[in-house]
Formats: structure tokens, sequence, C-alpha cells
């Protein structure tokens, strides 16, 4: 979901210096409760494996230009369950930078925007799964309606601030419309694969509650709240 270079561009790419601050103040806010929660060093293992993991979602994982952006495997509901949402937060915004300086300076100019466009439906996720999940139920125990629901909602929301972008930044010509409406059709293709991965990895780390005091991973992963 890379916004493609000039989609938003001068003066109005400053609309995205704020939205990102806010989107980083809350994640501030969730990475202190997780400290509070498992201490500073769980935190950090977390968000060093998420930002690993965002780094080859984005650079080795296959990913191609369609319209206004790029089609990309982001797997944030995975991110989310496995190791909680600050972590995965971190994980996006660290990775996405480390990706774009190492291998896209050219999309650099656009970080801002991208990652309003990846951790605001984060958040989103967040809110749903507290509402959708009973509070008896781990994560490891998931049903795949649940994971569909919470992949549908993340990628959906990364489509809709992508549109937000195109819209904002090139107006509702129909060249810009058509180029909106072919990466959504191809982004939301994501869905059908996203809830599969994320039902297999939880079935696989089902097997490994030996970690689950390790602080490796989210401690919803294997307990109820």
């Amino acid at each position: 979901m890379h916004i493609e270079p000039g989609i938003v561009d001068g003066a109005k790419i400053v609309l995205s210096y704020a939205t990102a601050v806010g989107a980083a103040g809350y994640a501030l806010k969730l990475s202190l409760d997780t400290m509070r929660e498992k201490g500073i060093s769980s935190l950090i293992i977390r968000s060093v494996f998420t930002t690993v993991l965002v780094f080859c979602f984005f650079q080795v994982l296959p990913h191609y230009p369609v319209g206004v952006s790029e089609v990309h495997f982001i797997l944030g509901s995975t991110l989310f369950l496995l190791f909680g949402v600050a972590p995965a937060a971190i994980g996006l915004a660290a990775g996405l930078l480390l990706q774009g300086a190492l291998f896209a300076p050219g999309d650099l100019p656009q970080y801002f925007i991208n990652i309003t466009t990846l951790l605001v439906p984060l958040f989103a996720l967040q809110y749903l799964a507290a509402r959708i999940i009973k509070r008896d139920t781990a994560y490891v125990d998931l049903k795949y309606t649940q994971a569909l629901a919470l992949s549908a909602a993340y990628q959906g929301g990364i489509v809709a601030w992508v549109m937000f972008w195109a819209f904002y930044g090139q107006g509702f010509g129909a060249e810009n419309i058509s180029n909106v409406l072919s990466f959504s059709g191809a982004y939301m293709l994501v869905i059908l694969v996203e809830p599969l991965v994320d039902l297999a990895v939880l079935a696989v780390v089902k097997t490994m509650r030996k970690l689950e005091n390790s602080g490796v991973f989210t401690p919803r992963l294997f307990q109820v709240a």
C-alpha cells in the first residue's frame, strides 16, 4: 500500500504529518500500557520480531503496483494476534522505514501517509477484536469467521485510507477514480488469504505453549482476558 509518489504533494502533504503524529501518539500510549503489563524487555523483543517480519512482508513477499498504490501482503491481523497492538504498531512503522531507507528511498516522502494508512486500521482492528472475541477466548482458539472479520477490518481500513489520500491529492477525475478502483479491487483479494494465514499460524503456535510466559508473544495469545 505504498502510495505512489506525486499522488499527494505540495502543501497537501502537511496533513499526513498531523495524522501520523496522532497515530504515533496513540501508539506511544499503547506501548506504555504494554510495558506496564509485561515489562520493557517483552515490548522490545516483540517489536524486534514485528519489525523483521514487516520488512520481509514489504521486501520479500510478492508485491506489485496497481493504480494509485501497491498491493502488499502486510498480514496486520497476524501481527496483532501474535504480538499485540503496540509491538505490531512499532514493527509496522520501523519495518516500513527500514525498507524505504534501504531499498525504496523514493517512498520516504510519503512515509507519513503510509504510516497513517497502516496504523489507524490497526487501532480499529484492536477495537473490533475486543468486541467480537469473548473474554474467555484465547487468540489461538479463534474461529475462521473471527479471523475473517479482523482481516476484513484491517485491509478494508487500508483501502479506505488509500482512497482518501488519492482523492484528497488528485481529486475525482475519471482517471483517478479508475486507478483507485483498480487498486481497491486488487487489494481486497488479500482478505481471501490473510484469514487462512492467521489460522495456520495460530495452529502452529498453539503447539508452543512452553513460550506462553516467555514474553515473545502477547499474553492474550494463550490466555483469556
